[in-house]
Formats: structure tokens, sequence, C-alpha cells
């Protein structure tokens, strides 16, 4: 897709990105989870008060993909304490890429990604690192594609249902010198 936009995201767009969390969430996820885990996990975990405090995170980062002046998918990145279970200063974790369904395969998670790559680079990173449903096969693909392996995996609770999360992970190389 050609004009595809990528912007960092501020707490003036806590509107859009409340949009596109719950329904990029709920496409992704609604079809194969309850109704009451689904409410449940949008009440909390996407609300508007928890993802102002995420924002305003200066640990934490949000990035907008847009197209045609259009929000049509999201990246949130986490360094240091912001990390969700490493909390290594020599890592970044990608905690969310989501894309809207009609725009999944032109390459907009691929862009989201290259720039959660560049921060990472930015920082000085070792490695990248996320948790990934063990069922969402598309997304794991999607990492797999990009070079990362399975390290460990966790629990990750989707309402009152404990779902097993794989844990993986991305070695940046060392940069080069040049004397």
């Amino acid at each position: 897709m050609t004009q595809v936009k990528i912007r960092k995201i501020t707490t003036k767009d806590l509107d859009e990105l409340q949009k596109i969390s719950r329904q990029t969430f709920n496409e992704t996820f609604a079809a194969v989870n309850s109704a009451e885990n689904m409410e449940k996990y949008l009440e909390i975990e996407l609300s508007a008060a928890k993802l102002l405090s995420e924002l305003a995170n200066p640990d934490s980062a949000f990035y907008f993909a847009e197209y045609d002046n259009q929000v049509i998918g999201y990246l949130k990145l986490n360094f240091g304490k912001a990390q969700t279970e490493l909390k290594d200063g020599k890592a970044l974790e990608i905690e969310r890429i989501y894309v809207l369904a009609a725009y999944q395969g032109k390459q907009i998670g691929q862009l989201l990604y290259q720039q959660a790559i560049q921060a990472a680079k930015k920082i000085n990173a070792e490695y990248v690192w996320l948790g990934v449903w063990e069922e969402n096969t598309k997304a794991i693909n999607f990492y797999v594609k990009n070079g990362f392996v399975e390290f460990d995996k966790h629990i990750f609770y989707l309402g009152d249902d404990a779902q097993t999360d794989i844990m993986m992970k991305l070695e940046l190389p060392e940069k080069i010198c040049i004397r």
C-alpha cells in the first residue's frame, strides 16, 4: 500500500486509540473466546483510564498506522520498567501490533514491526521480545518469518480464562564498528 503513515500517538489521540484497540482486539479474538471474557477484558484493559495511563508512561510508546487519514492499525512498545515481564534495560517489548481486518495482508503489520525495530535500535537494545497467544498461528507465523524464536511461556488472563502465551525473542545484531 502506498502512503501509509506511521506516527507517534499522544494523549490527544486517546479516543481514537481506544476505538482501534477495542475494534482490532474484538476482530482478532471474539470468535474464539466467550462474550463475557471479551467484555471483561475490553472494559478493564482497554478502558480510557488504563490507556491514558499507558500513554502517559514515558517508558511506553504507541504508534498509529494511517491510510487516507484513517487509523488502520497500531503498535505499543515498552522499555525498561514498563515491560510487562522481563523489565530488562537491554530489551524492548512489543506488547501490541494490531491491524484492522480489512487491511491485513497489506504489509501494515510489517510497517509497524519495522517501527518497533527502529525504536529498539535507537535505544541500543540487544533484543526484542513479546508474548503471543499459542492459538494465534497467524501472529506466530508473522513473528517466525521475522526471525523470532520461542524462549518461554506465560499465562495471560482474558477475563477468567487462563490462556498460554508463547514468549518469543529476536536477538538484534551487534553494531558494526568502523575504525
